[in-house]
Order: structure tokens, then sequence, then C-alpha cells
């Protein structure tokens, strides 16, 4: 681990890196130099010291980790909200704290940051939470890092979780990275698989070069382990018979609630019907890259009330946007059915279409690795089965009861 390092007596207290540093990191106290919690090792100010008084520090060997203190340990999960209303998102990350706290034989905790945001905790509770840290104050309205930031590391603070886990969204994405260094701990982005192995250490799985290898991270020597987890990735908590745990009400200091962004207007972005809310995907890959395979494609969407995605070469092509593409460089989709029509089924597309509840895949290739995740496999060109499957709309007859007839 590094530091900085003044040297006092060589130091003049000229305040040259006082301009020079970029965070506002140092401050001059009882005539002496000193660094805040929100230096970043950037090393500017070595730069501009005219002395030579500052240097960089490296620690040999790692850091112990520190134990949890009594009554603290247990998962974090970071609840997020828009409009006061709980993001999808946050359930499914509370389904996997659960079981990662089961794992541990430790307790549950969610932060929640907002305005009038009492009934959203109460509703938390009911999904097996065991502390709701609720953050209520009309400054917390809209998202703004700083804030956020001071919240959930002041909760970390008074609990000192093993785990904190953030959904990989926009706002988890910028407030995660802060939060890790606020609590000087690695983070894991956009983690796909996350398990507890036999040390009691998070298993952190995600993509790496390019989505061309699974790379399991592990945090030893620090505390808290800390990951953002793709949507519609894990399962969603569901809700029980009966609520548990208990809310308990914070506040934050005045000089916490200051930002330099201030929101002057929110505007709702039109939906669109995102893949990753829809209950019916009806997907192309290069075997039916042409206009007619997406006519037959869409057409088939239509019937079953879904949208239409892709694999990753139809975006290269031009033929669809990065939004409609399924995958690890795409989006990570948990449909009711999904339908696979001409796609080879290689491990980035898989990755981010496995958790469906039915896959249907439609190949002309026998061996296609589509098949291996397939619960109905149609062997056959998917320029003769669509057409057919239409036919079925069209005659009124339901597919399954017909797909249920096909050689497997």
């Amino acid at each position: 681990m590094s530091r900085m390092h003044v040297d006092q007596g060589t130091c003049l207290l000229c305040g040259v890196c006082l301009d020079s540093c970029p965070y506002d990191a140092l401050a001059i106290k009882d005539e002496q130099l000193l660094f805040t919690e929100e230096c970043r090792l950037c090393q500017a100010c070595i730069t501009a010291c005219p002395q030579g008084a500052i240097s960089l520090v490296q620690e040999i060997g790692a850091p112990q980790r520190e134990e949890p203190a009594a009554g603290g340990g247990g998962v974090l999960v970071f609840v997020e909200q828009r409009h006061s209303r709980l993001q999808p998102v946050s359930f499914e990350m509370i389904g996997k704290g659960l079981e990662l706290a089961q794992a541990l034989r430790q307790p549950l905790a969610c932060v929640l940051i907002g305005r009038q945001m009492r009934d959203q905790a109460d509703e938390l509770l009911w999904y097996g939470v065991d502390r709701v840290y609720c953050y209520d104050h009309p400054a917390l309205k809209d998202y703004r890092v700083e804030p956020y930031t001071a919240a959930v590391c002041a909760v970390a603070a008074m609990m000192r979780p093993e785990i904190i886990l953030v959904g990989a969204t926009a706002v988890g994405r910028s407030l995660a990275p802060r939060v890790a260094t606020r609590l000087r701990t690695g983070l894991t982005a956009d983690c796909t698989s996350l398990h507890i192995d036999e040390q009691g250490q998070l298993v952190q799985t995600r993509p790496a070069f390019g989505g061309n290898v699974m790379a399991s991270i592990l945090t030893p020597h620090h505390r808290p382990q800390m990951a953002t987890v793709r949507y519609k990735v894990m399962a969603a908590a569901q809700r029980q018979d009966r609520r548990r745990g208990e809310v308990i009400n914070c506040k934050l200091a005045d000089a916490d609630l200051v930002s330099a962004v201030n929101v002057l207007e929110t505007v709702r972005r039109t939906q669109t019907g995102s893949i990753t809310e829809a209950e019916v995907i009806v997907a192309m890959g290069r075997g039916v890259a042409s206009k007619q395979g997406l006519a037959l494609v869409r057409q088939l969407a239509r019937h079953l009330d879904g949208a239409v995605a892709c694999s990753r070469p139809l975006v290269e092509q031009g033929l669809f946007t990065h939004m409609q593409q399924v995958g690890l460089s795409g989006r990570t989709v948990r449909p009711k059915l999904y339908i696979a029509c001409g796609i080879s089924g290689a491990v980035q597309h898989v990755a981010g279409m496995s958790g469906a509840e039915t896959i249907v895949a439609i190949n002309s290739d026998v061996n296609a690795p589509i098949f291996d995740v397939a619960h109905i496999a149609v062997v056959g060109d998917a320029y003769q089965v669509l057409p057919e499957l239409l036919q079925l709309f069209d005659a009124k007859t339901t597919p399954a009861d017909s797909l249920s007839e096909v050689d497997m």
C-alpha cells in the first residue's frame, strides 16, 4: 500500500503544492502540511514542490486485513432508487446478498439513500434484510456522487462489512469506484458470478480480454470486498410471507450534503422496449443475417409480443445497435422465453442469455454450442423453420405444442 509523505523540516509551507492538487487533498494546519482522505496519489504535488519535500512511500508487504468489530461483518447492498422508486437491479443484489450472507453466517444490510424513502425502506424488510440504513433528506433526492459516497462510507464505518454489492448501472459504476477508493479497498467491476470459497473469501468472476476469458478475482488482504454486478445476471430476491429486521434512520452532516453538482432538471427517458426488461426475446445471428431473416424474426417477435435482439456480428455489420446486442459486450437478459435463430452459441453470447427460463435454439448445425444450453433444440434451416412457426400462429395453434413434436 502506498501513501504520501511530507518532510516537515524541508517544507517551507509555500503553498505551491496546494495550487497544483486537482483534488484539494492538501491543507496547512498548525504550521504543517497535511494530506486529507481526498488524496488519490496522483503525485502532482511531488512534481510541483520546489523543495522536494513530498514523496510517495511504498510500504513493503501486503497489509493485514482488519477483522470485523464485535457485531460487525456481514454483507452490505447499495439499494438504488430513481424518482423514489426502488430499481429492479437492487432486488437482484439483495438476492445474491442473502446467498452470500448465509454462506458466511452473517447478516445482510442495505443502504437506501433518497427523499421520502420510509415506505421503501419498510418494503425492503419483506425481502429477508436484517437492517436497512436509510438516509432521507431533500438534498438526497437526486443522485449526486459526493453525498451518496459519504452516506455509503458512513454505513461501512458503522457496520464494517465483509462484502459490499452495487448494481453495475450508470449510478453504480459512478458510485462504487469512489467508495472503494475512500475505503482503501479493491473493486471488481461488472461481475457475472459471485460465490464464497472454502476460506470464506468472495470469488468475483467477470469477463476479461474482450470476453474471451472469465477471470476469478479475490481480495485477500483488504476489507470490504467490493463488486459491481451486471443487471439480469442474478436471481432477484422474492417477497417473503413476513417482514423481519429493522430500519435505522441515519443523517449526514451538512458538509457531506454539499456537492459540486447541481441537478437543474430531470427528464424521464422515453421507454423504447429495452431487451433487458422483455419477457420474450427473439434473437438473430449470422445464420439469418439478411432482410428476409430480419423480417421473419420481427414477425415472430410481434406474434409473441416480444423484443428483437441479436448477436455481436450483426452489430459489427451495422444491422443493429449495441443496445440490442445480447452477450458479455452487450446486454445480459433473463426473459421467460428466448428464441435463438441462426446463433452458433459463442461463450460470450451464451453468458448473456443463459439465465432465460426457456431457451429455444434454431440452427442447421447439429453440433452448434447453442444446443448445449437450449431446452428445445430445432435442427434445421431457420429460413424454413420460422415460416412454419408463423403459419402455426396464423392457424391459431400454440407453437409450443408443435415444437414438442420436433425430433430432438
